[in-house]
């Protein structure tokens, strides 16, 4: 089969519903939103009775975090063309291969685990969810797992694979680090919690074509991958595609050994891990492999909190990509809206891109009032080192924390629709419900109106950070109104920037 056979036989597949047995499976799902089910209509809708998810106390851990570091690093740094390892889909051949030789090279002696994780704690984070291995399949950590087929892009008569015996590592680089090792290190000193995302697909290894626009694609792709991949794969593959000979019984075999053997060293090997954040879809084929991993995964570490991508209902949490839902959002399952600081989730060498303290801010407190939490993603060069204005940002939301971080840590949602007034006002509340925090995120000048919540008689409203004891009084036509004094009104008389806090006692069931 030709490229243009394959292109072809693709859009036929895209233009039928495929594994129609399945559909029913995530229809009504009580869990998850059916959009993150999508990918996967054969995973079933129950897991097997061997497993259980994450237990209660991870579960209140990872919602008490609210706030977090998204780290994208790797060889993709070297280049950075656009976002993370996405641009060797649509390089030449010739550049392919190129980028594919680029970590002979690569020794980034700016990287200081601890010094991330200083700057990580002076901007209020409570967790960091760091790249393990992205979709182009190079490490960044001490696999010892070995690839044994690969693409010479550039052979001759055309691209072909060929056998490989390499880890394809961070530790085969002059560099010779373990990043994932000093990076977990360092966060378990400091108490930080540690996400380790990692990326089902590999772009390097010819044995996993052709799932998730691998750029290997075979004549059964079809059968293969459902029709939410093949489309991807159709948009961002193109006229890039190869088409080889399906993979054989032993080559698939093999990719997934060594697929479960990385996940069993990242929670092996790195002492206490609180997430595994993982990326992508494998398809129906290998679905009863990948769940004996899943098993496995839950068998090392019986707390780790799994993200739902590529396991369907067997994950704990998801995560929003580019936005905060715009309402509370109705899943059982609790959320981290990602969200790059800057103009993608890896180094942005632009200080003008990144998007701005006050966006940090305003953003945390409104996922946190609708019941989430915020990841903003970052990305080092390719020396190791962050961009100073993204850390000058950063910090700036550390410093609001140290004023209104009552307001965001260890909050829970209010119920209903109470979780804002306008575009101005975010709430939250303390997870006994005694407290209720309104988040301003404009000034309101002298005086505001609160419609939803009054606070207990003779007791004060608060300004955090402050010492002032704001009046208020209850109208009954148009509720809880509150004086802010005149000092206030002088911005450098406020306890902080971009967003401010009222404390109110008033007990919520």
């Amino acid at each position: 089969m030709n490229r243009r056979q394959f292109l072809a036989s693709a859009a036929a597949a895209a233009a039928t519903p495929i594994l129609s047995s399945f559909a029913q499976t995530s229809e009504g799902f009580r869990g998850f939103p059916p959009s993150l089910l999508k990918n996967a209509p054969y995973i079933e809708k129950t897991p097997v009775p061997e497993y259980h998810w994450a237990p209660a106390s991870a579960y209140e851990a990872f919602e008490d975090m609210k706030f977090g570091a998204r780290i994208h690093w790797g060889i993709y740094s070297i280049w950075h063309r656009g976002p993370e390892s996405w641009p060797f889909l649509s390089m030449s051949f010739e550049d392919r291969q190129t980028y594919n030789n680029l970590y002979r090279t690569w020794n980034p002696a700016g990287f200081d685990a601890e010094r991330w994780m200083d700057d990580f704690i002076e901007s209020g984070m409570k967790m960091f969810a760091f790249t393990t291995k992205h979709h182009e399949g190079f490490c960044m950590f001490d696999t010892r797992t070995r690839v044994r087929n690969r693409a010479n892009w550039t052979a001759a008569g055309g691209a072909k694979i060929e056998a490989s015996d390499l880890s394809y590592s961070i530790m085969e680089t002059p560099f010779r680090r373990d990043v994932v090792k000093e990076l977990c290190d360092a966060a378990h000193k400091r108490d930080i919690k540690i996400d380790l995302y990692f990326s089902h697909p590999d772009w390097y290894d010819a044995d996993f074509r052709p799932y998730v626009c691998h750029p290997f694609q075979v004549p059964s792709s079809k059968e293969w991958m459902t029709q939410v991949d093949l489309e991807m794969t159709q948009q961002r593959l193109g006229s890039h595609a190869v088409v080889v000979p399906d993979p054989t019984d032993v080559e698939v075999r093999r990719m997934m050994e060594r697929h479960r053997a990385q996940l069993v060293e990242l929670l092996t090997n790195y002492g206490k891990i609180d997430m595994i954040d993982l990326d992508m879809w494998l398809g129906v084929r290998v679905w009863p492999e990948l769940r004996k991993t899943v098993l496995k995964m839950r068998e090392l570490q019986p707390q780790v909190m799994l993200r739902a991508r590529g396991i369907g209902n067997y994950g704990d949490y998801y995560t929003p990509e580019r936005v905060v839902p715009g309402s509370k959002e109705t899943s059982e399952k609790p959320w981290f809206t990602i969200y790059p600081l800057g103009s993608d989730f890896s180094y942005e060498p632009d200080a003008a891109k990144y998007k701005g303290t006050d966006w940090v801010v305003h953003n945390l407190a409104d996922a946190v009032a609708k019941g989430g939490g915020l990841q903003i993603g970052i990305g080092p060069n390719s020396h190791g080192e962050f961009h100073p204005e993204a850390i000058r940002q950063m910090k700036g939301a550390g410093a609001w924390l140290k004023v209104n971080g009552e307001a965001i840590y260890a909050t829970r949602p209010r119920s209903g629709a109470r979780w804002s007034e306008g575009d101005a006002v975010r709430f939250t509340r303390s997870k006994d419900s005694r407290f209720v925090y309104a988040i301003l995120t404009e000034w309101p000048g002298r005086q505001i109106v609160l419609k939803t919540v009054t606070p207990k008689p003779g007791s004060t409203v608060d300004l955090l950070g402050s010492r002032e004891r704001l009046p208020w009084r209850v109208d009954p036509a148009q509720g809880t109104i509150i004086t802010l004094p005149e000092s206030l009104q002088q911005p450098d008389n406020r306890p902080c920037n971009f967003a401010w806090t009222l404390r109110f006692e008033s007990p919520e069931g």
